[in-house]
Parts: structure tokens; sequence; C-alpha cells
């Protein structure tokens, strides 16, 4: 039975009262499953990665493990595609396909030309036309447009919007026709027909509901507007509260009305996803976009961070959605901490992305992203008889563009044969970003270890020019093994914690992600690269 208006005014009381008494209102959801899996017991998939299809008609949260922050998603028929912020990696963008909304597999990627640190993008379709509309943070902030006649590409250069002070566009369609971006902090501004350069000025349209003031969050930041018109209505989902920081800070609020040109009128349960306690297994959950599933039903992607795991970056949750008897809306998930019956309907596909490599081609892009690439970075890199060669940058992972994957368990290991040249560098790494990051390298004579993003230390190297190396990550405890002929393992006497190489320590969105790196004279050759989710 759907829900009524009292249902949702009764739910967002209960929800300011806990927040004014600081503690936590109870989700709207039914009881907690005792046969549940626990976060041992995932279902699992290439590499052992937990998967979110449990294959009995339930999926668990996260869909999208890792760093997929700023989801935005497109029903496009029978085929839903989806992008994520994607930052300082390059390329850029990758387009992700599903039929069921639960099981995703890489397409392509879309940016390969850097121009900035990806923010929230919004990718739509107009008139049988893709856009990806991307925010980026870069010297000045601005926002550009690409486009493309299929979702594969080929995707176009980048084209600049000149919006140096919004992010988070929102693509939306008035009911005369008419193309908006609606931008953080209220406002939007009008797109031309073709959806490649702007009309007028910015102007603000909306005052965002305000949560109480006791609340725990990290500022009042609206950002995230997504806009979809559904009946009478046109509904603007909005992120409030920051969107790291506290757990219990970002949360997802909805107004609706009858015009693309407003006024719009505050939902009366708002907010209508929020972390209420630090005792939850998803924290700081918001940025949400509403999406009808294959048969008809309803349902929400946002992002989240996972309790205790902020390492991770915010990862892509699937949250039902149902709707009033009076034209409102409510996401039902709870916490998300439990199974959930799949959308009906759909076909279920292949679901991931398998990290191992055993570089029989390069998958630059859909698997490996450079950190904050020059213009001419990808010729550094070729694949030549099931290797990797990668040409040196600079003089230690800091200024050398690492080569980086997106690692979504809580715990894994990865290993790979390196070679190096004479006078060259190279290892592996746990890379945050260019100031915070830790690992193992090595030249002809010596290693280098890397912690906080520093050096540390540079013992004796008795394996030469040529090793395995090892570096496994269980519950944020890392311990590096070296081998000479990838049978007899031992260990290296130096282990490293980095349960605070995150944002709220940092700064910049980002995650802790697994790589390689080069540096000093002369090319590396990596063979054999195997990951194994623990």
């Amino acid at each position: 039975m759907p829900l009524t208006r009292r249902d949702l005014l009764a739910s967002a009381t209960a929800t300011a009262a806990a927040g004014m008494a600081g503690g936590a209102a109870a989700p709207a959801t039914a009881a907690p499953d005792a046969t549940a899996p626990s976060e041992t017991n995932w279902r699992r998939g290439l590499d052992n990665q937990r998967m979110a299809d449990l294959g009995d008609g339930r999926f668990l949260n996260p869909i999208m493990p890792g760093d997929h922050p700023d989801p935005s998603i497109l029903k496009d028929g029978a085929n839903y595609y989806m992008t994520f912020s994607t930052f300082d990696s390059y390329p850029g963008l990758v387009i992700w396909h599903s039929r069921d909304l639960v099981n995703w597999t890489p397409r392509k990627a879309t940016l390969t030309k850097n121009i900035g640190s990806v923010w929230a993008p919004e990718l739509c379709k107009h008139k049988g036309r893709y856009y990806i509309y991307i925010p980026v943070k870069a010297s000045p902030n601005t926002s550009y447009v690409i486009w493309a006649d299929h979702i594969d590409g080929p995707w176009s250069e980048p084209i600049d919007l000149h919006l140096p002070d919004h992010i988070d566009p929102g693509h939306a369609v008035g009911e005369d026709g008419s193309r908006w971006l609606f931008l953080s902090g209220g406002d939007r501004i009008r797109l031309t027909d073709d959806g490649l350069s702007t009309v007028g000025a910015v102007e603000h349209v909306y005052d965002p509901w305000r949560y109480p003031d006791d609340w725990d969050v990290e500022g009042f930041s609206p950002e995230g507007p997504k806009v979809m018109r559904h009946g009478a209505y046109f509904y603007l989902v909005t992120a409030v509260g920051g969107t790291a920081g506290p757990p219990t800070g970002h949360m997802v609020i909805a107004a609706r009305s009858r015009s693309i040109n407003g006024p719009w009128e505050h939902h009366p349960g708002n907010p209508i996803v929020r972390t209420t306690s630090k005792a939850e297994k998803w924290w700081s959950r918001g940025h949400a976009t509403l999406i009808e599933g294959p048969s008809g039903d309803w349902w929400s992607v946002y992002h989240g961070y996972e309790n205790g795991y902020w390492t991770l970056g915010r990862q892509t949750l699937l949250d039902p959605v149902e709707w009033t008897d009076d034209g409102w809306f409510a996401m039902k998930g709870g916490d998300l901490s439990q199974p959930i019956a799949k959308p009906r309907g759909g076909r279920k596909g292949p679901h991931g992305l398998a990290l191992s490599d055993n570089f029989h081609d390069l998958a630059l892009g859909t698997k490996w992203n450079f950190f904050k690439p020059r213009p001419d970075e990808a010729r550094r890199v070729r694949v030549v008889n099931n290797t990797l060669i990668l040409q040196p940058a600079g003089i230690s992972p800091r200024d050398g563009a690492p080569l980086l994957l997106i690692a979504g368990d809580q715990d894994y290991q990865f290993e790979c044969e390196i070679e190096i040249a004479p006078k060259g560098v190279a290892g592996l790494l746990l890379f945050y970003d260019e100031h915070l990051y830790c690992g193992l390298g090595f030249d002809a004579q010596k290693f280098v270890t890397h912690q906080y993003g520093m050096e540390r230390g540079r013992p004796v190297n008795p394996y030469g020019r040529k090793l395995h190396m090892r570096v496994t990550s269980r519950e944020h405890i890392i311990a590096y093994h070296l081998s000479r002929d990838g049978k007899d393992w031992q260990r290296f006497d130096r282990g490293m914690e980095v349960s605070g190489y995150h944002h709220n320590v940092r700064g910049g969105f980002l995650m802790l992600r697994p790589g390689l790196y080069v540096a000093g004279e002369g090319e590396a050759r990596f063979r054999n690269f195997r990951f194994t989710a623990l």
C-alpha cells in the first residue's frame, strides 16, 4: 500500500525529534533479516570481489563498491547507463551499463583530455543525443559539456560553458521544451536548444529546506540538484548538509512544482534520506537521483561512505522508492545494511571488472587511470607480449602520475612481477593523492619505503633489478612481501596503518587506490598483476 501524506509527516516529525534530542530516529524499514549475510558472507565475483546480487532475488548494497561518487544515471529504453565523479583520474568518466540496476559492467571512458578535477557530472539524453555536463575544479573553475550520438562515442572535445561559481549541474527540460541546468545553491541557467552553450545569466529559483540547527552536519551546502518530471509535477531532489565530515551530515531533500519555473513546495518528509547515527552501516548518504526500474517500479541511486572505511571513498547505493497517494515519494531501504528485493524484471547481466591483469591489452580508462596526467601522459605506457611497459616520470610518486585502480573491498592483496632499468625506480602503492600515499619501491641497490607521502627509509635490496612484490591490506594494516620467483615469499620489515588516509584528514573527496609507479631513469616492466579480495 502506498504511503500517505500523514505517514510522511509522522516520519519527518520523528526524524526531526531525534535530531533535536541528539538521538537517532528509526528508519522506516522492515525489521532486519536474521538470515542476512554478514560482511564475511558476501557473494563473490571476479577476483573474489564482493557483488551486490545475492543470486536469490535480493541484493546487498553497495551496487558499485569503491570510489563511485555522485552517481549520474540514465534510463535509455531497457538500458541503464551510469557515470561518476572521477576527479583527477584520466581517462575519466567511464560509462557503466546495466539492464537490472544491480549488475553493472564498464563500457568506455568518455573524457581523455585533462580539464581539471571532475566533480559531479550529469549524464543525460535529449532528442537522440547523449550529453555529459562536467563541473571542474581548475584555474578558473568552470563547467564543460561533451556530447555523442552513441553512448560508446566518439565523444566530442569538451566545450567550456563558462560557469565559474557553481558545481553539480542537473539537466532539465521544461514543459515548453526549454533546456536548463539546475546548479548548486538553488540556482539555474538556461541552455540553448542544442545544449552546448548557455543563455542569459544565472538566476536563483529555489531556497532549499533547512535542517534543525543542532544536527551534526558539515555545512548547509545545497548541491547535486536532480530534476525529473513525473505525472503532474517536476521533482527537484537536492543534497544538503555537506558531503563528508560528520557521518550524520549529508542528506537528501526534495521539492516539487507544477512548472519548471516554480514555485517549489518542500517535501513534507524532508529529509527523505539521512544517516541518523554513526552506528549505521552507511554514512553521509546523499546526492540522489530517482530512476524508474525495468518493470515500472521506482528506485534511487545515491552515494555513501561505508562505516569505518572512509578510505574506500563514496560508494554507490540503491534504495527502493515508493510513491504516495498524493504524488510524493519515500525511500524505503532504511540504513541499507540488509538485503533488499531486486528490481522487478530486467535482464541480469555480468557484473564488475576483473582487476587482475595479464596485460594482453591496455585497459586504460576502464581499469587503469593516471593521476593528474600531463597532456602526453598516455605516451608513457604501452603493452607488449603480456608486459606493461611504463616510462618514468618525476623522482617519486608525488610528481610521477602513478597508474591506479579502484578497489572496492575492505581487505585485499595485489602482487606483480617488476623489472626495472639500471637507473630506474619502480614499485607498488596505495595512493590517495600526491601528498598522502604509502608503498614500496626499489632500484638496483636499495628499497625505498613510502609512508604519509614521504620517504621513510632505504634498506639494501638483495634482489637486484627484478622481483615479485605483494601488498596486503587487511583492516587497514599494510604488509609487504617479496619473492624472487613468485612462490617463496619473505615479509619486508616495514608495516603500516592507513585508516587515516582519507578525505576527512586530507580533503579532496578521493579514495586510497592500489597502483604502480615508475620514477628515476629508464622504463619498468610489469607482468602478471594479480588482485584478490580477501
